[in-house]
C-alpha cells in the first residue's frame, strides 16, 4: 500500500448513525406539548373509532374522592389502569376508559363547614340547598384539578365526559338502585349497635373504619349478686348475709353506665374449659371468677383470695346482680340478669362479661333473647349516648349537666382517675384500674378519631335473608339510561351472603390471595348499614307509614322519585315536593319522609349500574372485565359493588379483580407529612417528567407494598436514560432504511436469526404478562431485553458491521432489517409504559405516521436458532470480558479492540463446538468479543496470566495485546493490515467501491 493512502482520513467513509432525536429528554418541557397535540388531534376518539366492532375489554374505574391534589398512590393506581387499557388496545381490543369521581360524603362536608367556622357561621342555620350547592361546587373544583393532574400523567380516557356521583343522572341511578332493594324487600329499619363516629356524628360502614393500636384503661368491677336460684352455694351464702360478687373486666369504662346484664359461658365444663369457681377474701366475701383467669386477676388487683368451691355447670343460670351504682335508683336499681352467651371466652378478663346492648353487637343479640333464656323479659337498648358521644341530658349518671360529662372517646373521661372510675371506686365496686392495656381499636379513616358502637335506628340490607328473583324490566330503568334486564336468580332461597360468596368463587383475583381476603370479609360481615346522618349525599328516598312502620312500595311513586332527582338532583327530595312525589293516592300526613342519606359506598357500589349499563357511555358493557384498586378496597368498593350487584342482579359486576399494595417511603415506613417522607407526584413530574413515574409504577411489584424515594427515582431516571439511548441508537442506525433493503430471514447470519428468536420469546412473554396483568414482569422483561440483549450484546457486536460494511452488503442489510423489526416491536411494547417518549420516538422516525398509540402488536416471523449454542457463546463472552478487564487494569490494553484473545480448552467437545462457529462465520467470534484476533489452544500454555473460565469451566480466556497493525478505517487490529493506518481487506473493498461511485 502507498504511503499516501496510509495517511488518508477515512472518517467520511464510515456510516455513523445520525438522528435528530436528542439524548437529553427534557420530559417536563416536552410532555405538555405532546398532551396538547393528543387533545387537538383527538387521539382517544380516533382510537375508539379504529377499534369499533372489535372484542371489548372494559376496565371500570373506581372513583377517587374529589378532595385535594393527587398523591403518589393515586398516580400508581391510574398508571396501572392506563397500562391495562393500553396493553389491551395493543392486542387489538376495544378498550375504552371512562374515569369517574366520588363526590358525596363527609370530607367535603367538613371542608365546607370549616369555611363556615372561619366566617363564624353555623352550618345548621344555612338552608340545606345552599349548603349542598357549596359542597357541589367544592367537589366540582377538585374534579377539574385532579382531571388535569391525571391527564398530565399521560392517562388516556373520556376526560371530557367522566362520571360523577353527584351528577343528577348518577344520583337518580343511585336512587333507582336503592328502590330496587326496597321493592324486593331487602331493606329494613332497625335499632342495633353500629360503628359510630362521635366526631363526625354519623354511622360508619366497616369499610370506613381502620384499626390502630392504642393504650386503654382496663378495669375490674364487682357486681353484687342478689339471687342465684340454681346455685345452692351462692343461695346459702346470701341467706347467711354474706356478699357474693360477679366480677367483670372491660377496657371501655364508659359502657358501665349503660350496663344491663352480665354474660357467662353456658357450658364451661362441657366445652373443656372447666367450671367457674368461688374465691373468698379475708372478710368472707365471695367472688365468681373462672379459674383459668384467676392468677391474672390477682396480678391486676393485688387482692388476696383463696379458692372456696367450684360451681356446677348450671349454677349461674337465672342469677341476678345489681349495678354498682344502684343507689342512684331508677334504671340503676333494676336487677342485672346473668345470661348464657357462647361468645364468652377465657382468653382474657375474668370469664364474665358485662353487657350493654346499646354498645355491643354480642350484647345486643344476647339481651334481645333474654326472655327465651329464662329472664322475665327481653332487654332493650336505652339510647343513652347522644350523637356527639356524651350521655343524654336526662340520664341518671353523668348527664350532660354534670360538669364531669365528657365524650366517651376522651381518654380522660375513661382514665383511672376519671369520673366513671372515681364513682365506682367510691361505691366500693372498682377492684382495679390501670391505663396500660395495649390493643387494636377501630378509628374513622377520615377523622382518625376513635369510634364506638352505638345503638341507633338505621337502615340495613340483610345479609342472611333470601333475596328472591331478579326481574327488572327495561321500562323500570328509564332513569338510568335504559339498562338491560339481567335475568333471574334460579333459587329464591339464596341469601345475599350466599350469592356474593358464590360470585367471589367465580371471579378471577390478581393476586389470587384476594379471593380469600374478600371471601372471609363477606362471610363474617354484619348486615349492611346504609343510612348516614348527614346532608351531603344521596337521600334514602323512602316514605314510611306512620301507623304500620312499613315503607311504601309503589312502582309509580318510585318512578316519580327517580324522575324528579334526574331532573333536579338530590334537592328534589324535599318536604315541599313530598306530596307531588306521593301522588294523589297517598296523603303526606300518613307518611314519614326519611331524612337520612345513603352510605357513600352505596353510591360507588352502584356505579356499575349507572355507568356500565348506561346509554351515556355506549362503549362500555357490564359486567366489567376488570376492577382495579388498592387492597383496602376488598372491604370497600369491591365489596359494596359486589353486594349491590348481587342483590339486584344476582351476579358480580366484574369478571376479574386486581389489587395493588400501598406505596411506602424508601425506608419502608408509611408516608407521613409529619415525618417529611412523602413523595409528591406533581413535583416529580416537574423535575423528571411523567414517564419516570410511569416507569417506576410499572417496575415495582405493586401486588405488595412497595417503595419510592429520591434515590429510587434517581435509579429509575438512570434506567430511563438507557432505554432512551437504545431508541436513539436505533433511530440513527435506521436512518434512510427502505423496504428494498430487506433481507429474508433465510439469508440472515446466525446472530440476526438468534435475535429474532429472542424477540419472539419476548413477544410471547409480554403477551402473557398482559393476560396476567403482571406489569412488573412486563416492564422488567422489556428493560432487560433492551439493555442486555440489545445494547450490551447485539448492538455492541454489530456496530462494526453497521459502520464499516458496504451499504449493499447482505450482512449489513440483514442487520438493518432486524433493527427495523426490533424497532416496530419495541416501540409498541414501550408505548403503554413510556407514553410520551414512545410518541416522541415514533414521531421522529415517522413524522406523518400519526400517534404510536393507534398501533397494534404485529405478528413476528417464526425463527429458530441454536439457543443452546448462543447461550454457550454469551457465557464465554463474559469470561473474555473478565480477562480483558484484567488486562486493562494491568495496562496491557486500553480496549478490547487491542486484544488478542486466546481460548484454552479442557475437553475436545468444547473445542469442536467453537470450531463449528468459526467455520460458519470466522468474523463472528472476534466481533463477539470486540477483539482483534482469536486463537484456539488445546490445554493451557499460560503460566503468567490467570485464565478466566466460563461457567462450566470448559473454556477459558486469556488476553494479551495484539501485535497486529490497526486498520485506519474500522480500527480493528488484524494480521492482514501491514502498518497502522492501512486498510483491512474489508475496508479496502468498501472504500474502493465508494471511490469508484464518487
Amino acid at each position: 500500500m502507498s504511503e499516501e493512502s496510509s495517511k488518508r482520513d477515512y472518517r467520511d467513509t464510515v456510516f455513523l448513525p445520525k438522528t435528530d432525536f436528542p439524548m437529553k429528554a427534557g420530559l417536563p418541557q416536552k410532555e405538555p406539548g405532546i398532551l396538547a397535540r393528543w387533545e387537538e388531534e383527538g387521539v382517544y376518539k380516533a382510537l375508539r373509532e379504529a377499534r369499533a366492532g372489535r372484542e371489548k375489554f372494559v376496565l371500570h374505574d373506581g372513583p377517587p374522592y374529589a378532595n385535594g391534589n393527587i398523591h403518589i398512590g393515586h398516580a400508581l393506581n391510574k398508571v396501572l389502569k392506563d397500562a391495562v387499557v393500553r396493553t389491551q388496545s395493543l392486542l387489538g381490543r376495544d378498550a375504552p376508559y371512562v374515569p369517574g369521581w366520588d363526590c358525596h360524603g363527609l370530607p367535603i362536608e367538613w371542608k365546607v363547614e370549616e369555611k363556615y367556622k372561619k366566617k363564624k357561621r353555623n352550618k345548621d342555620e344555612v338552608p340545606v340547598r345552599e349548603f349542598r350547592q357549596e359542597c357541589r361546587d367544592y367537589a366540582a373544583e377538585w374534579v377539574d384539578v385532579q382531571r388535569e393532574q391525571f391527564k398530565r400523567l399521560g392517562i388516556t380516557g373520556e376526560w371530557d365526559k367522566p362520571y360523577l356521583t353527584m351528577a343528577p343522572e348518577a344520583e337518580a341511578g343511585i336512587v333507582a338502585e336503592l328502590l330496587k332493594f326496597a321493592e324486593s324487600g331487602q331493606l329494613y329499619r332497625g335499632a342495633k349497635p353500629v360503628m359510630w363516629s362521635p366526631v363526625e356524628k354519623t354511622a360508619l360502614a366497616e369499610a370506613e373504619v381502620e384499626y390502630e393500636d392504642i393504650t386503654s384503661t382496663q378495669i375490674d368491677v364487682a357486681f353484687e349478686i342478689v339471687e342465684a336460684p340454681k346455685s345452692k352455694a351462692i343461695t346459702e351464702y346470701l341467706a347467711e348475709g354474706k356478699k357474693v360478687f360477679a366480677v367483670i373486666w372491660t377496657t371501655t369504662p364508659w359502657t358501665i353506665p349503660v350496663n344491663q346484664a352480665l354474660a357467662f359461658h353456658p357450658h364451661p365444663f362441657r366445652s373443656g374449659i372447666g367450671n367457674y369457681a368461688l374465691y373468698k377474701d379475708a372478710n368472707g366475701d365471695r367472688f365468681v371468677l373462672h379459674p383459668l383467669l384467676f392468677e391474672h386477676f390477682v396480678e391486676r388487683t393485688g387482692m388476696e383470695l383463696e379458692f372456696d368451691k367450684e360451681l356446677i355447670d348450671s349454677s349461674l343460670h337465672n342469677a341476678a346482680a345489681r349495678h354498682p351504682m344502684h343507689h342512684l335508683g331508677g334504671f340503676f336499681a333494676e336487677p342485672r340478669p346473668l345470661l348464657p352467651g357462647d361468645f364468652v371466652t377465657t382468653d382474657s378478663g375474668t370469664g364474665l362479661v358485662h353487657m350493654s346492648p346499646d354498645h355491643g353487637e354480642d350484647d345486643f343479640e344476647l339481651c334481645k333473647r333474654a326472655q327465651s333464656l329464662g329472664w322475665k323479659e327481653n332487654i332493650n337498648p336505652k339510647f343513652v349516648v347522644d350523637a356527639d358521644g356524651r350521655y343524654r341530658e336526662d340520664w341518671g349518671w353523668l348527664p350532660r349537666t354534670d360538669a364531669r360529662n365528657g365524650s366517651v372517646i376522651n381518654p380522660k373521661f375513661n382514665a383511672p382517675d376519671g369520673p366513671i372510675c372515681s364513682d365506682l371506686r367510691e361505691a366500693g365496686a372498682l377492684l382495679s384500674a390501670s391505663a396500660d392495656y395495649e390493643h387494636s381499636y377501630p378509628h374513622s379513616w377520615r377523622s382518625k378519631a376513635k369510634v364506638i358502637y352505638r345503638c341507633t335506628p338505621q337502615w340495613f340490607v340483610p345479609m342472611d335473608k333470601p333475596v328472591g328473583e331478579f326481574d327488572y324490566p327495561i321500562a323500570d330503568q328509564g332513569a338510568i339510561g335504559g339498562a338491560i334486564a339481567l335475568g333471574t336468580q334460579a333459587s329464591d332461597t339464596a341469601t345475599l351472603r350466599e350469592i356474593a360468596l358464590g360470585e367471589i368463587d367465580k371471579t378471577r383475583f390478581v393476586p389470587a390471595k384476594g379471593k380469600n381476603r374478600i371471601g372471609s370479609m363477606v362471610e363474617g360481615r354484619p348486615d349492611w348499614v346504609l343510612s348516614r346522618q348527614r346532608a351531603w349525599g344521596v337521600p334514602i328516598t323512602l316514605f314510611v307509614n306512620r301507623k304500620t312502620g312499613e315503607y311504601l312500595v309503589d312502582p309509580a311513586v318510585n318512578q316519580r322519585i327517580v324522575d324528579a332527582i334526574k331532573a333536579d338532583g338530590v334537592d328534589a327530595w324535599s318536604e315541599e315536593n313530598a306530596q307531588t312525589l306521593l301522588g294523589e293516592e297517598y296523603k303526606l300526613d300518613d307518611y314519614e319522609m326519611i331524612g337520612d342519606i345513603l352510605d357513600v359506598w352505596f353510591d360507588s357500589g352502584s356505579t356499575h349500574a349507572f355507568v356500565l349499563e348506561s346509554d351515556n357511555w355506549p362503549d362500555l358493557q357490564s359486567p366489567a372485565d376488570l376492577y382495579l384498586e388498592g387492597s383496602d378496597q376488598h372491604r370497600g368498593w369491591f365489596q359494596s359493588s359486589l353486594l349491590e350487584s348481587c342483590a339486584t342482579r344476582g351476579h358480580a359486576p366484574y369478571k376479574s379483580v386486581l389489587t395493588h399494595g400501598f406505596t411506602m417511603a424508601a425506608d419502608g415506613r408509611k408516608m407521613s407529612k409529619s415525618l417529611g417522607n412523602t413523595v409528591d407526584p406533581l413535583k416529580v413530574m416537574e423535575e423528571y417528567g411523567a414517564d419516570i413515574i410511569r416507569l417506576w409504577a410499572l417496575s415495582v411489584d405493586y401486588t405488595e407494598d412497595h417503595r419510592i424515594g429520591p434515590e429510587i427515582l434517581k435509579g429509575v431516571a438512570d434506567q430511563y436514560r438507557k432505554l432512551r439511548n437504545t431508541f436513539r441508537y436505533m433511530l440513527g442506525a435506521l436512518g434512510g432504511f427502505e423496504d428494498s433493503e430487506r433481507v429474508d430471514v433465510s439469508e440472515m447470519p446466525e446472530l440476526e436469526r438468534y435475535m429474532l428468536s429472542l424477540l419472539g420469546e419476548l413477544d410471547a412473554k409480554l403477551r402473557q404478562c398482559i393476560h396476567d396483568y403482571d406489569f412488573n414482569a412486563y416492564t422488567r422483561a422489556l428493560v432487560d431485553f433492551m439493555n442486555e440483549d440489545l445494547s450490551a450484546f447485539f448492538f455492541d457486536i454489530r456496530k462494526d458491521r453497521l459502520y464499516c460494511d458496504a451499504p449493499g452488503s447482505v450482512e449489513r442489510r440483514a442487520y438493518r432489517t432486524v433493527l427495523d423489526t426490533l424497532f416496530h416491536a419495541l416501540i409498541r411494547y414501550a408505548a403503554p409504559v413510556l407514553v410520551f417518549t414512545s410518541e416522541e420516538v415514533w414521531g421522529t422516525r415517522y413524522p406523518d405516521g400519526g400517534s404510536v398509540h393507534m398501533l397494534e402488536l404485529e405478528a413476528l416471523p417464526e425463527v429458530t436458532a441454536d439457543r443452546e449454542g448462543w447461550a454457550f457463546l454469551r457465557d464465554l463472552r463474559d469470561a473474555v470480558f473478565s480477562a480483558a478487564e484484567e488486562a486493562r487494569r494491568d495496562g496491557l490494553i486500553k480496549s478490547t479492540m487491542q486484544a488478542r484473545v486466546s481460548l484454552v480448552f479442557e475437553n475436545q467437545e468444547a473445542r469442536d463446538r467453537l470450531d463449528s462457529w468459526l467455520r460458519s462465520d470466522d468474523v463472528l467470534i472476534s466481533q463477539l468479543f470486540i477483539s482483534g484476533t482469536v486463537n484456539l489452544l488445546q490445554g493451557n500454555p499460560f503460566e503468567q496470566r490467570e485464565v478466566h473460565w466460563n461457567s462450566d469451566k470448559s473454556v477459558g480466556a486469556v488476553v494479551h495485546k495484539s501485535p497486529d497493525a490497526k486498520c485506519g478505517r474500522c480500527w480493528r487490529l488484524l494480521p492482514e493490515v501491514e502498518e497502522d493506518g492501512d486498510l483491512c481487506n474489508r475496508c479496502e473493498s468498501v472504500v474502493a467501491e465508494m471511490d469508484a461511485s464518487a
